[in-house]
């Protein structure tokens, strides 16, 4: 077992409502794509390790999930084989980061929450083994409601979760999340849309899932899903 590493944080704040519904779930949409053969897989803000507990009972992964906030790591440690409780960058950043490695990597809405999530990415890359796989999930900045917000309320709301989750520091189009994965050294193998016309989501979005084969799915997809293998590091 990895030691865990505490925070130092004195008080443990429980997490909202609406934060536990957004990052709480075990994301189904995420654990299909992580690929059949994973067996050991780093969860990077793994929250309650719902996504890591599944894979876990399902198909026998080993999951080591990273997480800041100490309520989510609690939960986690009930469900995950190991929990790293610590800011992730400073994790990343960390000399004593040797835990790797790993076959499989899940950031799953976690990126968009870091300071420097380029440089984040690309250190928990090199905790992979050559031939592994990503799974990294992002909100979409243009989605359409950013536009009603700017243009028609001219405001930028600042929420619990979703595209206007108040603790976001970064936000990204589907072009910026590719640039983010290849500089990371990660080549984009499968995009996939998570189709919204509710901010919120509506028993309504299936029956639109057909947007994502138009002109108009960038508009209406809410998160992207991107698959991605680590590059082969290049020989001279």
């Amino acid at each position: 077992m990895i030691a865990s590493m505490t925070s130092g944080l004195a008080s443990v704040r429980q997490p909202t409502e609406a934060r536990l519904r957004a990052y709480g779930g075990d994301r189904p949409e995420v654990r299909a794509l992580v690929p059949a053969g994973a067996r050991r897989m780093l969860d990077l803000g793994c929250a309650m390790g719902s996504v890591g507990e599944a894979l876990r009972r399902e198909r026998g992964i080993e999951v080591v999930g990273v997480e800041s906030d100490p309520a989510f790591a609690a939960a986690a440690r009930e469900r995950l084989d190991d929990v790293i409780e610590h800011d992730i960058e400073d994790f990343l950043d960390s000399p004593d980061r040797d835990i790797g490695p790993f076959d499989c990597l899940i950031a799953a809405d976690s990126l968009e929450h870091l300071r420097d999530p380029w440089t984040a990415l690309a250190r928990a890359v090199d905790l992979l083994e050559p031939q592994a796989h990503a799974v990294i999930s992002l909100p979409n900045v243009r989605f359409f409601e950013t536009f009603w917000q700017l243009a028609v309320r001219r405001t930028w709301p600042r929420r619990e979760q979703g595209v206007f989750d108040r603790t976001h520091l970064r936000w990204f189009t589907l072009s910026d999340a590719r640039e983010l994965l290849e500089g990371a050294g990660l080549e984009v193998t499968e995009v996939r849309r998570v189709i919204r016309v509710r901010p919120n989501g509506s028993r309504f979005d299936r029956r639109f899932a057909w947007l994502a084969h138009t002109p108009l799915r960038d508009l209406f997809a809410f998160q992207y899903l991107l698959v991605a293998a680590r590059r082969a590091p290049f020989r001279g």
